[in-house]
């Protein structure tokens, strides 16, 4: 058992997950990934020659390429990343998510569960089944009070509601059959390899190109913001140190509007690429209809994780945002290689297809 299996692993998370697992840990890694739009290979490049890890490309809801890669390399544990992620594309066409991330964690679950039970005692007890979720799955906040583990869930789209739906599984996979599993919920990820239909990447590549700078209704939605590399230090101390059946939130405590985040981005943009022609950047802000139903807040109460786990975010917002802006500049070909395909940018999630066709925050 010298592996762990990674489903979802050449995505944004999943990507920084393997490159951070096989430079600080002695385990080689099996990643699972179908390679959808969002999955990029170019994110483990530097990886790829690694004898610890070997990379398959697959459907978590394939029963039997999962059951084989389990027979095949005995891994000690299952990291699920794979998940259809963006809350716009998830109003726009809802099959593909109920299906990746409610039967395919169904059939995942399946798979280990029988998996773990052909397992001796000891490795039994050693083996877990770490499940990564969202905070969306909590729906909305008020101007006060945080997201803790026992908040009940409500979640507004169809993305939230299929990971809700997930996590539900996955618990139910612990109490009834006794899984030993761990479930971690955090809030909104940034960083380098991001594809960009996601705010921060979006908004760095349009303002780099002189672009409009599109921002849902007021601009004051609030999100908890979360260097990704922080979020997977958080992934591995909760797979090495969790309590099987816990929920452990994982927050940034960092709140801020999404107007800031762009007023942020610009002011990054401009200081780092002086002379551009349509500088100040944020001359290219404009607000468009909002999304719709739109979380006002989400905010992440992470006492959890921090006093029994002993994990806490190391990195301050705007040290994380320089370095994605600068990794953008400086990865021109990645954001080429991502972007040839369908997503040209445009806005997703439109309930009205009339709406002005731009991707917004």
């Amino acid at each position: 058992m010298d592996h762990v299996l990674v489903t979802g692993g050449a995505g944004f998370i999943g990507s920084c997950f393997v490159r951070q697992w096989l430079a600080e840990e002695e385990a080689g890694v099996v990643n699972l990934d179908k390679l959808t739009y969002a999955g990029n290979l170019d994110s483990l490049s530097a990886v790829a020659n690694d004898p610890r890890y070997v990379f398959r490309q697959g459907d978590i809801a394939d029963s039997s390429l999962v059951a084989g890669l389990l027979d095949e390399f005995r891994p000690r544990a299952v990291v699920n990343l794979a998940a259809e992620s963006h809350v716009d594309r998830s109003i726009d066409g809802p099959a593909d998510f109920m299906q990746t991330n409610i039967m395919g964690t169904f059939r995942l679950l399946e798979a280990a569960l029988a998996y773990w039970r052909g397992l001796s005692k000891t490795e039994r007890s050693q083996f877990r089944f770490l499940h990564v979720s969202t905070d969306e799955v909590y729906g909305s906040l008020g101007p006060d009070g945080r997201f803790a583990e026992t908040t009940s869930y409500a979640p507004s789209s169809p993305y939230s509601a299929s990971k809700a739906s997930s996590d539900h599984l996955v618990r139910a996979y612990h109490r009834t059959y006794g899984l030993p599993v761990l479930i971690t919920n955090c809030s909104n990820n940034y960083g380098p390899c991001q594809f960009p239909e996601k705010l921060i990447p979006l908004m760095i590549l349009n303002a780099l190109e002189g672009k409009p700078l599109p921002i849902y209704g007021d601009g004051l939605n609030v999100r908890d913001w979360l260097f990704v590399e922080d979020h997977c230090v958080a992934i591995r101390t909760v797979l090495d140190k969790g309590v099987p059946g816990q929920t452990y939130n994982v927050g940034g405590d960092c709140e801020r509007t999404n107007l800031q985040i762009v007023e942020a981005i610009c002011s990054t943009v401009d200081r780092l690429c002086s002379g551009l022609p349509h500088a100040p950047c944020r001359s290219l802000i404009t607000f468009v209809t909002d999304r719709p139903g739109h979380d006002r807040r989400y905010a992440i109460d992470a006492t959890r994780i921090r006093q029994e786990l002993g994990w806490a975010a190391a990195c301050d917002f705007e040290l994380g945002l320089e370095r994605t802006v600068k990794w953008y500049i400086d990865n021109p070909m990645w954001v080429e290689r991502v972007t040839s395909g369908k997503y040209r940018r445009e806005r997703l999630g439109r309930v009205n297809p009339t709406e002005h066709n731009d991707a917004a925050a």
